[in-house]
């Protein structure tokens, strides 16, 4: 190839090399920063279903959050993507809130959680309720201090 043909052929390709290069750039800087480590924990929570539907029955067990919110609807996916979760201790431990939605409301829903023998212990879950301004409160549902 010469001289010419070389530079024919790099700007007939100029698109796809600078595409290909700012893909490689972002995804070099997604590994490095914290924006890898909070995609993988959300992940992590997508995927594992058990740690909210287990929290999920203790609510709806508790009658001050019935009689406040309602019947509880099951969590959806999208709950856990508009919430918060960070895991710890080699994803052992996670902090998470979500929203959960009731007949009569919604809320958000506190849990800190530790997995032993491939189990959810949880030390924290509390719902708290901002709307209405005159049903806002926290209401403890495990607190282990």
């Amino acid at each position: 190839m010469n001289n010419q043909e070389e530079t024919k052929w790099f700007r007939r390709n100029l698109k796809w090399i600078l595409t290909f290069g700012l893909l490689f750039l972002f995804f070099v800087l997604f590994i490095l920063t914290e924006l890898g480590k909070i995609s993988t924990d959300f992940v992590k929570a997508f995927a594992d279903t058990e740690l909210y539907e287990n929290a999920l029955d203790e609510v709806k067990n508790n009658t001050d959050v019935i009689n406040l919110l309602g019947e509880i609807e099951p969590i959806d996916k999208m709950s856990i993507l508009e919430g918060e979760v960070e895991y710890s201790n080699n994803n052992k431990t996670v902090n998470s809130t979500i929203r959960i939605v009731g007949t009569k409301g919604k809320a958000r829903m506190d849990i800190i959680a530790e997995k032993i023998s491939e189990e959810w212990i949880y030390s924290k879950i509390n719902v708290r309720i901002k709307n209405p301004t005159e049903k806002r409160q926290t209401i403890e549902i495990i607190s282990n201090k």
